[in-house]
Formats: structure tokens, sequence, C-alpha cells
């Protein structure tokens, strides 16, 4: 009876918890009520889909766990569609060795299970397969048919959960590398963009990258590459990726500045509540200042200094002062 009672009077206008107490309050006496409609309230269906959670967010960061092994897991992702070109590529697979970053990038004409097989297999001709794949939820990379190539070749798929990209965040980053340089690379050709995926691959691993402060060449294999003529698409690489780091940067910086501005305005409303809006004084008024020390032989002293002449406002209720 008495759950129904305080199911209708939320129901009404599924008010908070305060409002609908308040409302029971003038005609029915409910012992420990506040209890009983917070309750109500938390398994109120229309209130969990509509309002807006506040305090932090439930959910752990749980990293997976990845081997200190080069070629151990690898991160896969496809981007696109892209520009159709006269091959009918119009997408990229990329693959991104977790430990030393190394990326494969190919040209693919879809989406589908059995193209990523296909260039799964170019990669275990020469590296072997990796121990761990992780992979977002593309339907190239849930099916049944990838599900059983994982199984025979005894890699772990881990399929990351829908709308927490930060869990497959290396291959996230790289793709946008990988788009930037390729649209500045074709803008004359767009349709021809994939002519230039093997010697952006190329430069990405040849470029120095703050993570793992080296190449990732340089990482797997233990020597430098030879680059040959890429100076200039080095560059366009590394602006790329220092400008990841900046924005990154910029975004760290934005989120502290609003945590210190959250804590200002945190401090503020608690030290006003023992405060009162200060008296306004004017040039030529005399004031006293509250002694803020005391120690032995001061308990019988005066209270206040003074007193003292205001010269000049500096505003924020401070002022000049002359004795």
């Amino acid at each position: 009876m008495q759950t129904e009672i305080i199911r209708n009077a939320h129901e009404r206008g599924h008010t908070g918890v305060k409002y609908t107490e308040k409302h029971l309050q003038d005609y029915y006496y409910i012992p420990k009520l506040r209890q009983k409609v917070e309750k109500i309230i938390s398994n109120c269906v229309h209130c969990i889909l509509i309002n807006q959670k506040r305090g932090k967010k439930e959910g752990l960061l749980h990293p997976l766990q990845k081997e200190d092994t080069p070629l151990h897991t690898y991160h896969i992702d496809h981007l696109g569609s892209l520009e159709s070109t006269n091959k009918n590529y119009k997408y990229v697979l990329a693959i991104i060795d977790a430990f030393t970053k190394f990326v494969w990038i190919y040209p693919t004409k879809s989406t589908t299970t059995v193209e990523v097989i296909e260039k799964l297999e170019i990669q275990k001709a020469a590296f072997g397969s990796p121990f761990q794949i992780i992979s977002d939820r593309g339907t190239a990379f849930i099916s049944g048919d990838f599900a059983d190539y994982c199984a025979k070749e005894e890699i772990k798929h881990h399929a990351i959960t829908t709308g927490l990209p930060r869990a497959n965040g290396q291959i996230e980053r790289i793709n946008q590398t990988i788009i930037s340089v390729l649209s500045k690379l074709c803008l004359e050709n767009p349709n021809k963009w994939y002519k230039f995926t093997n010697e952006l691959q190329q430069t990405i691993n040849s470029t120095y990258q703050q993570s793992i402060d080296t190449t990732p060449f340089e990482l797997l294999f233990g020597t430098k590459m030879n680059t040959g003529g890429l100076d200039k698409l080095k560059k366009m690489v590394e602006a790329e990726f220092q400008a990841n780091f900046e924005a990154q940067r910029e975004e760290l910086r934005k989120y502290a500045k609003q945590q210190i501005f959250k804590i200002q305005e945190e401090n503020r409303k608690t030290y006003n509540l023992r405060r009162r809006e200060p008296k306004p004084y004017r040039v030529g008024d005399l004031v006293a200042i509250k002694r803020t020390q005391y120690g032995p032989n001061l308990k019988l002293k005066p209270k206040y200094f003074g007193p003292y002449s205001i010269t000049r406002a500096k505003g924020g209720n401070t002022y000049y002062l002359i004795k």
C-alpha cells in the first residue's frame, strides 16, 4: 500500500526525492519515508532513461593484458569508405603492433571477413600469427568465419565494447594520421590515394614516436630503416604526430582548467557559507585591522590594529591604508 502511494505521488510529475517526500508529508505519515522514496525513484525506469547522471561516472578502466614483446598483440580496424579508385579500393585495413607501434596499411575493396583474413595471411607469411587481436565490433570481426580463423590460428580475439573507442585507442590515433596525410598527398587525384599507402607505411614506421622513445622499425628490427627519398613525407608525418600530441595536451589542459575552476567554485561556496557581504568603505574612512596572529603575552592585547585611513580602493574589497 505504501509503495503504491509513493509511486503514484512520484509518477505525477516524476519529481525528485525532496519534492516527492514533501508532497507525501502533507497528506500521509509513512515511517522512514525518505528511504522509501529514494528506493522507488532509483528504480523508476522513466527517470533512469531521462535524467542526467550526476557525480562520478560508473565503470573503472581495466586495461587489456598485453605482453612486452613484439608481434604479440595486434590492433586492427577499417578506415573508410574513401574515394573509390580504378582498382575498386574503397577502404583501408590498418594493423598496428601494440608493443612496437609498427603499422601495416592495406587498401581493400570491402570490409568483409574474407579480405581481413587475406591480409592477416600476408602478415603470417612474414611474421607469423599474433597471440592476440583487439578490434571493434565491425561485421568483419564478429563473424563466425573470423572466430573460426582465430581458433585455427590460436589467436585470442578481444572485441571492444561498443561506445568505448579508447579501448582500441592505439589504432584510433594512427587512423587520424593515415587519413590526414593521405588526404594531403592525393589532393590533385583523390582516387589515387592507394598509391601512397606503401610510402606512408614506411614513413610512419621510420618516424620517431614519443611513446616508445624510438622508431617502430628500430624497436622491431633493432636497426634504422633506409628511407631513401621520403624526407618530404617524413616531415608531413612528424607534423601530424606533433599536431596530435599538442591536441591531446590541449585537451588535458582544458580538463585541468575545468577541474581547477570546479574546485575553486566549491571552495568559494563552502567559504561563503560562514561569511556575509562586506561593508563598502570610501576614501578617508577610518578603519581597524583585525589581529590574525597570537603568541605568548598577546592574549590581552587589543584584537585590532589602528585606526587607519583609507587612501584608495584596490578592488575585491581590499584597500590601501595609511596610519
